[in-house]
Parts: structure tokens; C-alpha cells; sequence
């Protein structure tokens, strides 16, 4: 299954290299169809419906990759620095529109 970006990156840096490994590895483990559980992953349906916030640890940062899975993709929607414990209400606006773009699309 593709992975399909529609905003962020994964590369060194930001990323250590080691985390940027972790990252694809983790979302290679999606695109065989493998579901990803906490703490790996948790569900976000204030995003949508099939959406995950994925949890990166890194020296000094926390990273999330803000994602759907569909049938025939994951839809990367954002990968950020998470400086709390919520997931700010910009970050979930900014994800809602960008599914509704690649929808209408």
C-alpha cells in the first residue's frame, strides 16, 4: 500500500537519523496492513474517521505523523513536534481541511 504525503517530512534533520529509521520502519509496518496500537499509535476521530496520531520519540522531541489509513493508501496529513499532552486544535483544523481537499480531489 503507497504512502500518500500531503504535508511534512521525514529526514535528518530534524529527525535523528535514528528516529527517521524508526519512522519507516513503523510506517512500512502500516503499508503491509499491520494495525499499530498504543503506544505506538492512538486513534484521533476528532480528525476523522481511520485517523492515528503516531508517537516518535526523539533526543530533546516528541514528533507525531498525523495520518488516515484507506483502502488503498495511508494519507500522511502532518508530521510536527508535539510541546503538550493535546494535540493542538490548529494542528486537527489544519488536517480536517487537508482531508477534505484530497477527498474532493
Amino acid at each position: 500500500m503507497p504512502l500518500s504525503w500531503l504535508h511534512g517530512e521525514i529526514k535528518t534533520p530534524p529527525f535523528s537519523s535514528a528516529t527517521r529509521l524508526e519512522a519507516g520502519f513503523l510506517l512500512r509496518r502500516l503499508q503491509r496492513g499491520e494495525k499499530l496500537r498504543l503506544p505506538h499509535s492512538r486513534p484521533m476521530p476528532s480528525v476523522g474517521v481511520r485517523c492515528h496520531e503516531r508517537r516518535i520519540n526523539d533526543a530533546g522531541n516528541t514528533w507525531r505523523i498525523m495520518y488516515r489509513i484507506d483502502e488503498d493508501a495511508i494519507v500522511i496529513l502532518e508530521v510536527f513536534a508535539k510541546k503538550t499532552g493535546k494535540t493542538p486544535k490548529k494542528i486537527i483544523d489544519i488536517c480536517k481541511q487537508r482531508l477534505r481537499h484530497y477527498d474532493s480531489e
